[in-house]
């Protein structure tokens, strides 16, 4: 992958491979028995559910879950000395440390496992959206086939637990946002079909208004417009130039919503119900009432729930300036409602079939762009000496040593993985895991074969590039 592969071309390539999924034929499924939409796994795994708790835009492992040497601002300071611009805390677990402000998420750490050793894939120039891009489906882009989301395999693979609520949930993403084009590329269930791909929920707080009609559509109304639908993907330009398979995943897709409109079950959605108590706990901004939304449907039977601080540029976990200051906010964003999540979930019998995941697309750090022995062009005006406090954190993207949580769903409890060195560069020592270990454990979890694959334009196309992912078992009971 060349440096100077752009935005415009990944947007023009993978929305040329989404397109084309609508024309292709079914997927033939192989090495694995049944239909596309049908159970296929060859064991029962130890978990039924995902939660995956995403830190779009780069959450810097040295500020968060893998604190090194801190260093107080001081005027004229060096900043190759900086390695943490917060103080340490300990956890619940012996000898574990967490930078300061993720104090509630600590005292839960003997719910799960540390993974202090995941390293980003090293695809040439960095940018957010292809990294995003390869953690959610496991592939490098540019892709000529529509790479489905991790999500949407699992979807595929388990279908619903519950036939009324989707199998597969996104809250929180907008995509009105800067790079939108570019995080639906990846928001998709590529060519699996329209009914394993998420089912969006911008706004948590506004949860009911995904599951009801617009405003002003009565039932006849909207039973009209239901119909219409069906029609136009049978005979109209859907059905001129989709395949069968793809006209059939798209007309399940729209009587799953049409089912949970008329479900008690969406009431789930609904925030306003949870008592106040409980509500203020997670009330700290979107993400935490998605986590809440999250909590609620698990027990409704949600299969995978994606919950994002939300990816858009310069903001949030994106911390090209004002890092230190930035990271005080977004840690006040996510302590409290993930370690509530955590309780929740123990509290009422679902954290031993639910896999929680919190995770990043890469790291951060002061001085360093890329990884050591893999520098890129720099992206960040970050001088080597300190001389204004806007430049006191991790402003500059790095790949080789990033923090991942797991809870609950057969992951050990109470353990710690990997390793990162403890002097700049910050990288890992120890352990390394890639993107498809990391996947292919999320699937033995949940009982997924590990050689699941599709036959995709005379092709095979595997949950892992080439099927050579390799669970980390020491991650699991």
């Amino acid at each position: 992958m060349t440096n100077n592969w752009n935005r415009r071309e990944f947007l023009q390539k993978t929305s040329a491979a989404t397109l084309a999924a609508l024309a292709a034929g079914a997927p033939v499924a192989s090495l694995v028995s049944g239909c596309a939409g049908n159970a296929k796994t060859t064991r029962r795994g130890t978990a039924d559910t995902v939660i995956l708790l995403w830190m779009a835009g780069g959450m810097a492992h040295t500020e968060t879950f893998d604190p090194k040497r801190f260093t107080p601002y001081t005027t004229g300071m060096e900043g190759n000395r900086v390695l943490s611009t917060f103080k340490s805390v300990p956890t619940v677990l012996d000898g574990i440390h967490f930078s300061d402000g993720l104090q509630s998420i600590g005292k839960v750490m003997d719910r799960g496992t540390l993974i202090r050793s995941y390293v980003a894939a090293d695809m040439g120039h960095i940018l957010h959206s292809r990294h995003q891009y390869n953690w959610h489906t496991c592939y490098e882009p540019p892709q000529t086939v529509a790479a489905p989301h991790i999500g949407a395999w699992i979807a595929n693979q388990l279908g619903p637990k519950n036939p009324v609520i989707p199998a597969f949930i996104d809250i929180g993403q907008r995509f009105t946002l800067g790079e939108g084009e570019e995080l639906k590329a990846f928001h998709t269930s590529g060519f699996l079909g329209n009914e394993f791909g998420p089912f969006f929920i911008p706004d948590p707080s506004q949860g009911m208004e995904s599951v009801r009609p617009p405003v002003g559509m009565d039932a006849r109304r909207f039973e009209r417009r239901n119909q219409l639908y069906n029609e136009l993907i049978k005979n109209g330009p859907v059905g001129e130039f989709g395949s069968d398979y793809q006209k059939e995943s798209l007309r399940q897709s729209m009587e799953q919503a049409y089912r949970l409109l008329k479900s008690p079950e969406a009431k789930a959605f609904d925030l306003s119900s949870e008592p106040k108590a409980s509500y203020d706990i997670y009330n700290t901004g979107r993400f935490g009432l998605g986590c809440l939304m999250a909590r609620r449907l698990t027990e409704q039977g949600a299969r995978f729930i994606s919950v994002t601080t939300e990816y858009e540029p310069f903001k949030g976990w994106d911390t090209h300036e004002n890092g230190h200051t930035r990271m005080e906010n977004m840690k006040c964003q996510i302590d409290g409602p993930i370690a509530q999540l955590i309780l929740d979930l123990e509290k009422t019998g679902h954290l031993d079939r639910t896999l929680v995941i919190l995770a990043s697309e890469f790291s951060r750090d002061m001085m360093v762009e890329g990884r050591p022995d893999a520098t890129v062009r720099e992206q960040v005006n970050q001088p080597d000496v300190l001389n204004d406090p806007k430049f006191y954190g991790m402003h500059r993207h790095f790949t080789d040593g990033c923090s991942v949580l797991m809870f609950g769903g057969g992951v050990k409890k109470g353990s710690v993985y990997g390793k990162t060195a403890d002097e700049r560069p910050c990288k890992t020592i120890e352990n390394p895991i890639h993107i498809d270990g990391l996947h292919q454990t999320i699937y033995h979890a949940l009982g997924i074969d590990p050689e699941t694959q599709y036959e995709v334009e005379k092709r095979p196309f595997y949950t892992t590039p080439d099927g050579k992912g390799k669970a980390v078992m020491d991650l699991l009971v």
